[in-house]
């Protein structure tokens, strides 16, 4: 049985890519511990869209002619709206583990993921800025070479701090790259003084601007989207992104036994905790695992996730 990963391998989102192929290499590994799909191995193919949409695209061109017979991937929403209608067109499924953007919303394709979309995330994180940090001026910047994601993250934020009562400033917008200016942005982003600012990009980038930001301003509350909250924030950012909210995708204490399993399993193996990209894109691959398990001979995978609906994740159903 070949599987297929699509994730960012090389650049500067690694950390989410290196991640989420460690976990799906888990879950092969475990699975063909365990006889495989109906006795047969599971062979897994990994493919590097290194965060540019040709070469998603280009990326998933050879997993199809490698025949896979679904993919686990992409990490960012940038490569999923890049690559979703060349899985469409090949009636391939692909189920990320980490894309949220609202662009693929509602949409009868062959693209599925494990967590909700950006809404029912960002709506959480404006509630906890204002009731609990005390917010109310706010400026988001974002990263537009993940547009898809961020400006999905944007809209709906504003929907909702606005909706508590809290005040929007103009976004910063940038374009992730090793010639980015973090003093020019950190300037751009305390302009007019916020009571806080948030930060929509990896996690790289997040550590940087923080760096920079808390140079201009030691005090000003931080935050991030779901996307940088990954280890290598706290590893690049050290005493920057001390105090800094970081939304989480899991419960990183969770005490659920699938998860300490699974938790375990990828620290011996890896020599890290699995963060956020490991275990979502671990649940990703066991649903496309326990759906070829429970496929009828006549059905489709599309169609046997379809009819299952509900699958087992390592914290919580899917």
């Amino acid at each position: 049985v070949r599987i297929g990963f699509l994730g960012g391998l090389s650049g500067r989102v690694t950390d989410l890519g290196i991640g989420g192929l460690n976990g799906v290499r888990l879950a092969v590994d475990l699975r063909n511990r365990a006889g495989g799909i109906k006795g047969r191995p599971i062979d897994l193919i990994e493919a590097d869209d290194q965060q540019d949409p040709e070469m998603a695209r280009a990326a998933v061109a050879r997993l199809i002619d490698h025949k896979v017979i679904a993919i686990v991937g992409p990490m960012t929403s940038a490569m999923a709206v890049a690559t979703v209608p060349l899985v469409d067109q090949a009636k391939l499924v692909m189920v990320s583990p980490t894309v949220t953007s609202e662009d693929l919303s509602g949409l009868d394709d062959y693209f599925f993921r494990v967590i909700p979309s950006t809404r029912d995330f960002v709506g959480t994180s404006a509630a906890y800025y204002h009731r609990v940090r005390g917010l109310r001026r706010v400026r988001l910047v974002y990263d537009l070479r993940n547009r898809s994601y961020t400006e999905s993250w944007l809209n709906e934020f504003n929907k909702a701090f606005s909706a508590t009562g809290g005040e929007l400033l103009d976004p910063v917008s940038f374009t992730s790259g090793d010639e980015l200016d973090f003093v020019s942005l950190a300037r751009q982003s305390l302009a007019e003084k916020p009571d806080g600012i948030i930060l929509a990009s990896n996690s790289v980038d997040a550590a940087m601007l923080c760096q920079s930001i808390r140079k201009l301003d030691a005090t000003i509350a931080l935050g991030t989207s779901e996307w940088a909250a990954t280890e290598r924030l706290s590893e690049l950012g050290g005493r920057s992104v001390e105090g800094i909210t970081v939304a989480q995708f899991f419960d990183r204490q969770g005490t659920q036994p699938a998860y300490v399993a699974m938790h375990d399993a990828y620290v011996k193996r890896f020599g890290q905790t699995p963060g956020f990209a490991g275990l979502l894109a671990f649940d990703a691959a066991n649903v496309i695992f326990d759906a070829l398990e429970k496929k009828g001979e006549n059905q489709s995978l599309k169609q046997a996730i379809l009819t299952q609906k509900t699958f087992s994740g390592v914290q919580k159903p899917i």
